[in-house]
């Protein structure tokens, strides 16, 4: 339990230091970009994991033995993950779809896929928090609510995001492979090596929350890793935007976005 404290703790403060070390590029981007709901999904997945954070602590540190009011934390601190990881996957989903050149056929499947993904891993990962163990401290100095992620049902849900993700980084895959004799331009190949290391980070997450169930007892391990992922795929989704859309900014010499032409790359605008 106060191992877990510590583990919160940590990730606030790595959460925090990434925040202030990129501020001067978020805001730049915040005030000079053009409203859209690409800029949108970039807000809620940058601020959500301070809902998430916040929660976090205060789940950790809160004196409380209504397990019915830590099961209620425990909810509220379960939908900012969910949410966190929602909106980190559309990101990349939206990217995948700009290197098909928006094909219809492509832009259904996945859309389609994402979001019956979306509402199995909702679905199950309540249904696995509310048959979960949920605890209150009661070792004196040690305070906080507490809950048991070992269940069956919390890594099927990582097994449901691990499977989407490789469908997604096996589409980049294969249009990296059908595209690699043209040149598309170097945002083509910003959001190809954004892609790639994105779904390499995210599968490896996914794949290592799946098995720490198997192969740890540690519920504060468990917790750990499902923490990791949201705040690492969440950064990866955000710093990436900055940087494609830094890149966009430094290639046109423009105060606002502009649209690419034909010849570079017809749908990368809409991922910037």
């Amino acid at each position: 339990m106060c191992g877990h404290q510590y583990i919160c703790t940590a990730l606030a403060t790595f959460w925090t230091y990434d925040y202030v070390c990129s501020l001067h590029e978020e805001w730049t981007f915040l005030l000079r970009s053009r409203w859209t709901k690409v800029k949108a999904l970039y807000i809620i997945a940058r601020y959500v994991p301070f809902c998430f954070i916040i929660e976090g602590l205060y789940l950790t540190f809160v004196s409380d033995e209504d397990l019915n009011q830590c099961r209620t934390l425990i909810n509220i601190y379960s939908c900012f993950g969910v949410i966190s990881l929602i909106c980190s996957e559309c990101f990349f989903v939206l990217r995948t779809s700009a290197l098909w050149n928006n094909n219809q056929i492509v832009l259904v499947a996945m859309m389609s896929t994402c979001f019956a993904i979306i509402v199995s891993f909702t679905g199950i990962w309540f249904t696995a928090v509310a048959a979960s163990d949920v605890m209150a401290s009661t070792i004196p100095g040690i305070q906080g609510c507490y809950w048991d992620s070992r269940g069956v049902l919390f890594f099927t849900s990582f097994i449901l995001l691990f499977v989407f993700q490789l469908g997604l980084v096996s589409l980049t895959l294969i249009r990296v492979l059908q595209s690699w004799r043209s040149d598309n331009g170097p945002l083509y190949a910003v959001l190809v090596k954004h892609n790639i290391f994105y779904y390499a980070c995210a599968l490896f997450l996914s794949a290592m929350n799946v098995l720490a169930p198997i192969l740890s007892s540690d519920s504060t391990y468990n917790s750990f890793l499902e923490t990791v992922q949201v705040f690492v795929l969440s950064i990866l989704a955000t710093q990436m935007h900055l940087h494609l859309w830094n890149t966009d900014q430094h290639m046109r010499g423009s105060d606002a976005f502009v649209y690419l032409s034909i010849s570079d790359m017809p749908p990368a605008d809409r991922v910037v």
